[in-house]
């Protein structure tokens, strides 16, 4: 096992390399950049900047000379200094093989740099945001898995009862509807919408949070966490606990579990004892896809529309302002996770099932 780690542990620095470059070569072609943004501001060009954000050249590889002989539009008129200036704060002075070797380096150092427009450095923005992030993640695994695992073995075990079939009914309707549109009918029905007024719309927690006592903290916590946490969990409910469902059932019909039953095992011992263990190897496949998505995009939607300011908003501020400092520092920390978790999931596999060895299989 210890030389299947290593060997995945040095495969992920190719990896990690692998998606930073070509995120990177992505960007070079990207219109709007920076310099051009912070052009359109000294020249007061706010209309030619929605043009060239939706459709002109970007200013990373030149989109061509413009009137005054810049590679930037809207640069007609702007002490060419002026401009090398810029290229120089932004760090477009130097080759882009250039800029990606020192950006690599720094980020093997956990060197992120400065933001380009917050005037502060990234880590200690994406610190400032991971605790809203961080909450809505945890606690949708917490809740999904907590609940859907015992929920979908149930509906394996009654498979075709009534209770099955209503329940099937409840979160099939769930999954079909999308999480932003639950979301908002939540705020119109409890918070200050149209009908009841019961649940803050914004933050993490109350104003006063530090003058309350320590009882009050976790109920004004989870007070504000209640309808975003709701809106996150529809969807992975429903696919977990199907998922789950569906997986016992064919564990059930296999020959070992007739085989432990003709043995005399009561139901629990054949379904915690045998099944449990083969069934459970797809959940945990699913794990890390659904661990980082709960992190960071697939709370987008919801920290925008309950104001929270989490990590997924600040992503996406970040690629709308060009701000690509933040945008590639969020990208390596969540790929960089995304393969440490891809790796425990499978040290769990052989934790749940002991016959499944990795050490025999290539990586």
């Amino acid at each position: 096992m210890g030389a299947y780690i290593l060997r995945r542990l040095l495969l992920m620095i190719p990896t990690i390399i692998g998606i930073m470059a070509i995120s990177f070569t992505v960007i070079q072609f990207a219109p709007g950049g920076p310099v051009e943004q912070v052009i359109a501001q000294l020249t007061g060009d706010a209309q030619g900047a929605d043009a060239r954000l939706s459709g002109g050249g970007g200013d990373l590889m030149g989109s061509g000379m413009d009137e005054g002989g810049s590679k930037y539009r809207g640069a007609q008129g702007l002490d060419p200094e002026l401009i090398k200036k810029l290229e120089k704060q932004f760090g477009f002075d130097k080759p882009p093989l250039t800029r990606f070797g020192e950006m690599m380096w720094n980020y093997i150092l956990f060197d992120f740099g400065e933001s380009f427009f917050r005037n502060t450095s990234v880590l200690d923005l994406i610190k400032d945001k991971l605790p809203v992030s961080a909450s809505l993640g945890i606690w949708i695994m917490i809740f999904s898995y907590g609940i859907s695992i015992p929920l979908g073995i149930r509906k394996a075990v009654k498979d075709g009862s009534t209770f099955d079939v209503w329940t099937s009914g409840v979160i099939i309707i769930g999954y079909a509807v999308p999480s932003f549109l639950f979301g908002i009918l939540l705020i119109v029905l409890f918070a200050g919408g149209s009908f009841y007024d019961w649940f803050p719309l914004r933050g993490l927690v109350s104003d006063n949070f530090d003058q309350l006592s320590w009882w009050q903290k976790p109920l004004d916590y989870f007070w504000h966490l209640a309808l975003p946490l709701i809106s996150l969990s529809l969807a992975a409910f429903a696919t977990t606990t199907l998922l789950t469902k569906n997986s016992f059932i064919e564990e059930i019909k296999k020959q070992y579990v007739v085989t432990a039953r003709a043995k005399g095992l009561n139901e629990r011992k054949v379904l915690y004892g045998h099944v449990f263990r083969n069934a459970m190897l797809i959940i945990i496949a699913g794990f890390p896809g659904a661990f980082i998505s709960a992190f960071f995009t697939g709370s987008l939607l919801i920290e925008n529309i309950f104001s929270l300011d989490g990590l997924g908003r600040l992503g996406y501020l970040s690629v709308v302002n060009r701000d690509y400092p933040i945008v590639f520092a969020t990208l390596y920390i969540f790929s960089l996770l995304g393969l440490f978790v891809s790796l425990i999931s499978d040290l769990i596999y052989t934790w749940i099932d002991p016959r499944i060895d990795f050490e025999r299989r290539d990586v």
